[in-house]
């Protein structure tokens, strides 16, 4: 997928908000029959300034596609349709760059969604607004920037409180859409297995149950007693509201896909398990999204793995089995792509299958060179890392894209990282060193031996080529004399034929 939205300055569009920024939060505001802001100077404040719409980069527009949220629990939430969008975002700190960044994700997160982007525009406060999330004023300009583009949605950049949402929506006549819905509807898409699908489905639950209102007034009562479902005496007296049944059947619903995840994960469990068991390295691949996982999965095992340039194109975990080039057997697994406040919800959800980094004897942690910043990827994916309790695993760093990356950034990351690597996965640059350095931190057999192994026992000299490492092998007549080291079961089965 072409990524369009790089087209845009925001940079112009920041620097275009600069007037806007300085409208006063309890200001009103005239407006000209025209929509845009009025301009006699008898009606504005020569201290506060007026937005120009007119002057205002506009946006690259990218293909229109419609993007629906289904009604997961068959009960009357809102459906999202992503099309013609404005976003908003709070810079409360960090740099200008900090809040480019942010908002050009956010841009991009949006066109993965389907959406056309028409305005990105931000408010610089200490904090959110705890009502309306910009400040009062702000949202008053705002209505009019989605009235003059013709946006049917507003993507805030960040995860907005039931009230803030709801007094937004109010106030500017449109659906209002967090970071956390857009990144949840676009994890929907991309589900494929049973598992992913229960998995975004239950982070879906967990975050509507928190933000039920009756859409459209609709707050309808359920009659209680008898008629309630033939509750008879001990029934819900009056009734139940509309809210109330929803949040009763997302509970229910939840709980029935907890027990459909438990059973999958031990399902995980049982081949991880079997893994351990036959002492197999596990290498887990991570990092934010889009830095190039499959594509360096590919490269590394020669595996077929669907490879998009598109933010979360994997979702469901890939294991591959390889060696190295001494003969040992290992893992190596593609995990979801991080991003930076990855949903709370995502996180609880997808636990179970971030375990495969948890519980890796590897992590090769693949940031994206010639993406703006690149150390924040590397924090934002560490934080998760310490989440699910993976900060302990040794860790590989592999600069991804150094054939479009600016050199001296990767030499800042190369110095700044120690254990890392620059590649290509694209062009094959720096595979083999990344091979190498995969290779050379996966555990090594504890138990060393010298033995002399009957040629009928072929069996055991295959399993140490798998799973042992071998210094010395030399045929003889009495048979094969291997010296090496091995797990402590293989070395045990090795003791008797000990020279």
């Amino acid at each position: 997928m072409t990524n369009n939205a790089h087209d845009f300055s925001l940079a112009d569009e920041l620097e275009a908000t600069e007037d806007w920024d300085a409208l006063d939060d309890n200001q009103e505001i005239g407006y000209s029959e025209s929509g845009y802001a009025d301009e006699d100077p008898e009606d504005i404040d020569p201290t506060v300034g007026a937005m120009e719409l007119a002057e205002r980069h506009a946006l690259k527009r990218v293909a229109s596609l419609r993007t629906e949220l289904e009604d997961i629990t068959e009960v009357e939430y809102r459906q999202l349709r992503l099309e013609r969008v404005v976003l908003v975002g709070v810079w409360a700190g960090g740099t200008q760059t900090d809040a480019e960044n942010s908002l050009a994700e956010l841009a991009l997160l949006a066109e993965t969604a389907g959406s056309e982007v028409l305005e990105a525009i931000y408010q610089r406060r200490q904090a959110p607004d705890p009502a309306t999330y910009i400040g009062r004023g702000k949202v008053e300009a705002l209505k009019e920037i989605v009235a003059a583009t013709g946006a049917d949605t507003v993507i805030a950049d960040g995860e907005l409180a039931p009230s803030q949402l709801r007094n937004l929506e109010d106030r500017t006549g449109v659906k209002v859409v967090d970071r956390t819905a857009l990144i949840l509807d676009i994890f929907a898409q991309h589900a494929k297995s049973r598992e992913g699908q229960a998995q975004v489905e239950l982070a879906q639950l967990s975050y509507m149950k928190q933000r039920l209102r009756g859409w459209g007034g609709n707050l309808s009562r359920q009659a209680g007693g008898r008629v309630a479902g033939g509750a008879g005496i001990g029934g819900r007296g009056p009734g139940e509201t509309k809210i109330e049944t929803d949040r009763r059947r997302i509970n229910t619903k939840i709980a029935k896909l907890n027990r459909e995840l438990k059973a999958m994960k031990g399902t995980r469990d049982t081949k991880r398990a079997d893994r351990k068991r036959h002492h197999i390295p596990a290498v887990a691949i991570a990092g934010y999204t889009n830095a190039g996982k499959s594509s360096l999965l590919n490269r590394l095992t020669g595996a077929g793995v669907l490879v998009e340039d598109a933010l979360f194109a994997t979702l469901d975990p890939t294991t591959r089995r390889t060696t190295t080039e001494d003969g040992r057997v290992y893992t190596m697994s593609d995990t979801v792509g991080f991003v930076r406040h990855l949903p709370h919800q995502l996180v609880e959800a997808f636990r179970s299958t971030l375990e495969e980094v948890a519980d890796a004897d590897l992590v090769v942690h693949v940031v994206d060179g010639s993406h703006p910043d690149p150390e924040g990827q590397l924090a934002a994916v560490r934080e998760v890392f310490a989440e699910i309790g993976a900060s302990e695993v040794p860790e590989l760093v592999v600069i991804n894209k150094a054939d479009i990356s600016d050199p001296l950034v990767i030499a800042r990351l190369l110095r700044a990282e120690p254990h890392s690597v620059a590649v290509s996965a694209k062009t094959g640059e720096g595979i083999d060193a990344a091979i190498k350095a995969v290779e050379t931190d996966l555990p090594r057999p504890g138990v060393e031996f010298s033995a002399l192994v009957p040629y009928e026992r072929g069996d055991l000299v295959n399993r140490i080529h798998q799973h042992g490492e071998i210094d010395h092998l030399e045929h003889t007549a009495e048979g094969t004399v291997v010296k090496g080291r091995a797990n402590a079961d293989l070395a045990g089965e090795l003791a008797a034929y000990t020279n």
